[in-house]
């Protein structure tokens, strides 16, 4: 786990925690970024050119140089701007530093507007600190009081073992119970004090005190003025941008590793992701610099003095340029080298017997020769659940718990035959898709008219799968009266219907047809599927958060919307959970989709094109026409049945039942009263029956349990201050029901 750290410190608060002095405390095998008495450190394997940093004195150019340095106490004025951005970000060493000197006036929004994923900190003078999180959620912030002023990290674990933060269990019973909900879950972090900075948030503090402000607020619907044409244009841009500048920039490949590696499931957007990267060429040498402007790829730039290129021999000799006669002809015997191939990664999926099933790939790698397509044999061991079968404790230890963590063994297959580089299609369904709340926001914009494409494809799917009366009359009534409620409804009106039905217990179980389940999500808050086996008492806490948060002024923007941003928001933490717990050693997992850039291009699709039925397929068959000229894909890509993988978390399930069932003997999560035991236990007997029937949110909310209680083993496993020197060794209160509010 890479992440960095700092601190801003100030005049003591009254009710500040005593802590060690801050010199007397620094992470472990840290690198230094800035010195003095608010220091920012890099903790863990960061590459050289993902740390890169820029300097401005009065009167003295900008300096940016790359990799770690030794800090220069000398740059320590109130006068000096610093900017610090880790991670992979395409900016040029002009564009950091005119980006930085514009941030002298206050303005941050131009900060995030780079290619890549990355976080950016900037100083100002001695005092003033200010960090920025990404849109998505991917690459977060957490900050907490300590030391008389505000520690921050991008990293919640590090933090709570900073300050000695026990567990919060409020906010846990949260997460299982609404976790898209940010009224449920506010700014916390599953320990206690540890608070998360919103995305699209800059976290600033001044003098030790802490300051959130939103740097890119959201729209309340889709940008209809610029017409569907420019939009899709500028996510092309988008796009594009952000997987050739990480192709470009690849390392060479450690030792049995690709260079590049890709996903190529039968998602469309993971196909389109590997089309567009092996489109690009990879410069000779595995480089990672930074894009710099000038020629594209290929061309020689004029450059001072007699210029040089290698021969294929090994040898220099002189560029031709055609000013001598014979200058261009070619060297009898010049190799040309073939393109470095590409490493495509299928995961092969078993079926409820047992036995593999083919996966259908939306783009044969045969059809593209960059390609070097792997595809991974199922096995028991890429089960879901299959770290169950040893000790559950040994895994990897996440900054937060997920449902990631029972299919780590399966993704961590994958990625380990993936190379340095592993590029995947994660995050384009958020962010492309049209969420069913979204149907909401038309009538409420008067375009009740628009719906009748989107519930057309509902009705015909309910058609074929329930029969004519559901499909024709009542799908059709369902959505379109639960469309016509949500855009009536008031928002404080609907957290306290929500706090009623998790009081009561009346939580949906995804079953029914898909028109059903569409009118269930439109709502402002849906409860996951992990609620119906909370105790009483969280559950009453979780309500009582909801009916907190209803006092509160209604968010701005359009139910849709509001649902659709927080769904990308919990599925960006999932990537992040599952980097943590899958990333192999030396290692990148890079998802273009979450990148700030592109999200921004899709805020800018308006609704009804979102909401059409296939509409993320032709995004992307767009997006592969304007990017690689790729325009022979037939005309159902992207309409292929989807892998069942309902009967591989069934099977994982059947395997891991002696695990599951010495998990749940005596679970942390019943110690904290979080669940009840006798529920949980049921439904896990019924889910590891092969012949017993099981609603569709039942094996998703196991996920998050049985996540949630591995999390909690293995953060109680580990050694207090294992991210830390210097630090005092505090009492570890016990996990009880206690610190429910």
């Amino acid at each position: 786990m890479r992440w960095l750290t700092g601190w801003c410190t100030g005049a003591p608060r009254p009710g500040a925690p005593a802590h060690e002095p801050p010199g007397a405390i620094a992470p472990i095998a840290a690198r230094p970024l800035w010195s003095g008495p608010d220091p920012l450190w890099a903790v863990g394997d960061w590459r050289p050119e993902e740390i890169r940093l820029v300097t401005l004195r009065p009167g003295a150019p900008a300096v940016v140089t790359t990799g770690p340095a030794a800090p220069d106490p000398v740059e320590a004025g109130p006068a000096v701007l610093r900017l610090a951005v880790l991670g992979h970000c395409g900016a040029t060493d002009a564009e950091l530093a005119a980006g930085l000197a514009a941030a002298r006036g206050g303005a941050v929004r131009h900060l995030t507007a780079w290619p890549g994923g990355y976080t950016a900190v900037l100083r100002s003078g001695t005092r003033s600190t200010v960090l920025l999180t990404d849109l998505a959620g991917a690459r977060p912030v957490f900050h907490t009081p300590w030391g008389g002023g505000t520690a921050y990290a991008t990293a919640a674990l590090p933090l709570a073992d900073l300050v000695g933060a026990p567990l919060d269990t409020g906010h846990l019973a949260a997460r299982l119970a609404c976790p898209e909900a940010p009224e449920a879950l506010g700014t916390g972090t599953p320990y206690l004090g540890v608070q998360r900075v919103p995305p699209g948030h800059a976290l600033g503090l001044r003098d030790g005190r802490p300051y959130l402000s939103g740097y890119d607020e959201p729209s309340s619907g889709g940008a209809r003025g610029r017409g569907e044409a420019a939009a899709v244009g500028e996510l092309t841009r988008a796009l594009l941008e952000s997987v050739r500048f990480r192709v470009r920039t690849s390392p060479a490949g450690a030792p049995g590793r690709a260079r590049l590696g890709v996903d190529l499931s039968y998602g469309t957007a993971s196909a389109t992701v590997a089309l567009l990267a092996a489109a690009v060429p990879l410069a000779a040498g595995g480089a990672a610099v930074p894009r710099q402007p000038g020629p594209p790829p290929g061309e020689s730039e004029p450059v001072a003095g007699p210029a040089v290129e290698p021969t294929a021999a090994g040898r220099t000799g002189a560029v031709r340029t055609g000013a001598v006669k014979g200058s261009w002809a070619r060297t009898a015997g010049r190799a040309r080298t073939a393109p470095e191939p590409v490493a495509a990664v299928t995961s092969g999926e078993t079926a409820a017997a047992g036995a593999p099933v083919p996966v259908p790939v939306p783009v044969p790698a045969a059809d593209v020769p960059r390609l070097r397509h792997t595809v991974l044999a199922a096995g028991p061991d890429t089960l879901p659940y299959a770290d169950l079968r040893t000790d559950p404790t040994a895994g990897r230890l996440t900054d937060e718990p997920g449902p990631e963590l029972v299919a780590a063994a399966w993704a961590g297959a994958r990625f380990e035959a993936g190379g340095t580089d592993h590029l995947t299609g994660y995050g384009a369904r958020h962010v492309l898709d049209g969420h069913p709340a979204r149907l909401a926001d038309l009538v409420r914009a008067g375009r009740a008219r628009e719906l009748l494409s989107p519930v057309a494809a509902l009705a015909g799917a309910d058609r074929a799968a329930a029969g004519v009366l559901a499909g024709a009359l009542r799908t059709p009534l369902t959505v379109v009266r639960a469309a016509h409620r949500l855009a009536r409804s008031r928002w404080a009106d609907a957290l306290d219907d929500t706090a009623v039905k998790l009081t009561l217990r009346r939580t949906s179980d995804g079953g029914g047809t898909a028109g059903t389940r569409s009118a269930d999500d439109l709502a402002w808050v849906v409860p996951g599927p992990a609620a119906r086996w909370l105790s009483d008492e969280a559950l009453s806490a979780v309500a009582l958060r909801l009916r907190l948060a209803a006092r509160e002024p209604a968010p701005g923007e359009h139910p849709g919307a509001h649902r659709a941003r927080h769904a990308l928001h919990r599925h960006a933490r999932g990537f992040r959970t599952l980097v943590h717990a899958t990333e192999q050693p030396g290692q990148r997992l890079h998802a273009p989709f979450l990148d700030n850039q592109v999200v921004r291009a899709a805020r800018l699709l308006p609704d009804d094109v979102r909401l059409q039925p296939g509409a993320r397929h032709a995004l992307l068959r767009s997006v592969l026409a304007a990017g690689t000229g790729r325009t022979d894909l037939p005309p159902d890509w992207g309409h292929g049945p989807r892998p069942d993988r309902t009967a591989h978390a069934r099977a994982g399930l059947r395997l891991a039942a002696d695990g599951l069932a010495e998990l749940f003997d005596a679970p942390l999560l019943a110690e904290a009263g979080l669940i009840d035991l006798p529920a949980v236990r049921t439904a896990l007997t019924r889910a590891t029956d092969p012949a017993a029937p099981l609603p569709p949110a039942t094996l998703a909310g196991l996920a998050d349990l049985v996540a949630t209680e591995l999390w909690l083993r293995r953060i109680r496993a580990r050694r207090h201050g294992a991210c830390w020197t210097g630090l005092p060794h505090p009492t570890r209160p016990a996990l009880t029901p206690t610190r429910f509010p």
